[in-house]
């Protein structure tokens, strides 16, 4: 995935509404815009994060807001459970996407679900990436994938893999829709609480994509 990092007034404007309570990017030239949620700061203490040690070398425990990376950027645990946690959602959407081809009736949504892979599944490359680069494991035991905010039960991919036609249309953008505003939440979390700039502007750029992508949804 090729992301453009050095934002310019030519190709794009970021804009962060603090006291509106929310996070807003809009490109240049493009009518797409995502609102994320941004909960207001707390006091609460840093986070404790476990850091793998070396070969030989026990694991150490680090405050949230002191880890650096390799290339010597900040980063803390909302960052590291984001990152996580959004490969499986992720995982999720793409596996409901490439239902579509062999299923959906409308070629709209066979072209919206294509969209959503060739986004989708790069970014969980870039994901992956970011944590191999810290050392850090792609799951953590202690995370329920079941209850992130948008994740459809298996059942309710069962009944979307059986579907065909209208039907299969309706059940996608029911649940891509409440898939994609998970994700949006998710997208807030990293934006209020992150502290690598990097993965915050790529959390930024996956509400704007995702934000579209639900209007082109309703539209459906």
């Amino acid at each position: 995935m090729t992301r453009q990092r050095t934002l310019t007034l030519a190709s794009a404007a970021v804009v962060v509404l603090a006291a509106g309570g929310t996070a807003l990017v809009a490109r240049a030239g493009d009518d797409r815009s995502a609102a994320a949620p941004r909960p207001a700061a707390s006091s609460a203490p840093p986070v404790r994060v476990v850091l793998p040690g070396r070969p030989g070398e026990s694991a150490r425990v680090s405050d949230s807001d002191q880890v650096r990376a390799p290339d010597g950027s900040t980063y803390n645990a909302i960052d590291v459970t984001f990152v996580q946690m959004m490969i499986v959602h992720h995982a999720q959407a793409l596996e409901m996407a490439q239902l579509a081809p062999e299923r959906a009736g409308g070629t709209g949504l066979r072209a919206l679900a294509a969209r959503i892979s060739a986004a989708q599944g790069p970014e969980i490359s870039w994901l992956k990436r970011w944590l191999a680069d810290r050392k850090l494991p792609e799951t953590d035991p202690a995370h329920d994938h079941a209850t992130m905010p948008g994740m459809q039960t298996p059942a309710a991919v069962a009944a979307l893999t059986a579907a065909r036609g209208a039907d299969f249309d309706r059940k996608f953008i029911a649940m891509m829709t409440a898939h994609h505003r998970g994700a949006l939440q998710m997208a807030g979390d990293a934006l209020s609480g992150g502290s690598d700039q990097l993965l915050r502007e790529t959390a930024n750029e996956m509400a704007v994509e995702q934000g579209s992508e639900i209007r082109r949804l309703a539209q459906l």
